[in-house]
């Protein structure tokens, strides 16, 4: 028999995840939108726990901002009510356990490194702008993107 053929000489068998996780970027709501479609729509299908993480960009603050208490909070204070809409609208379309989370930091690394050893996930799924660097014909995926598809320890699907 051909090499390739025994390649594809398999059984498919059904995907399931125990747990998915939706990155949310304030900054990028057209592809996070995309990207939550898709979790809630898996985790309602598969009736599985959705996670719902956003993450305060502190280095996207200039040095006062960053440097004030009151700030932070009331950024943060907004950034956990925006997250709460994103979990109310799961739950109207039929999400039964939906987890709001809200952490501070570089999105990429504060995603790979501490949320989803925490929430544990199947399978993180995030939205991305499609960058053209001048003077380029190709299409990059988007920095903190690309940073958690290298870097999860679970599969991660970038919605466009």
């Amino acid at each position: 028999m051909n090499n390739r053929l025994e390649k594809l000489d398999f059984e498919i068998t059904p995907v399931t995840f125990k747990r998915v996780l939706v990155a949310i970027d304030e900054d990028d709501s057209a592809s996070s939108i995309l990207a939550f479609n898709y979790a809630v729509a898996l985790a309602k299908l598969q009736q599985i726990p959705l996670g719902i993480v956003s993450i305060l960009e502190t280095s996207d603050m200039n040095i006062f901002d960053s440097m004030t208490p009151d700030v932070i909070k009331k950024k943060r204070h907004s950034l956990e009510e925006s997250i709460e809409r994103y979990v109310d609208k799961a739950r109207d379309f039929g999400v039964e356990h939906v987890e709001a989370i809200v952490s501070a930091g570089r999105p990429g690394s504060e995603i790979v490194e501490h949320i989803i050893p925490e929430f544990k996930p199947d399978i993180l799924i995030c939205g991305s702008k499609t960058n053209k660097p001048s003077g380029s014909k190709k299409l990059f995926i988007g920095s903190q993107a690309s940073y958690m598809a290298q870097n999860a320890q679970c599969s991660v699907s970038v919605i466009r």
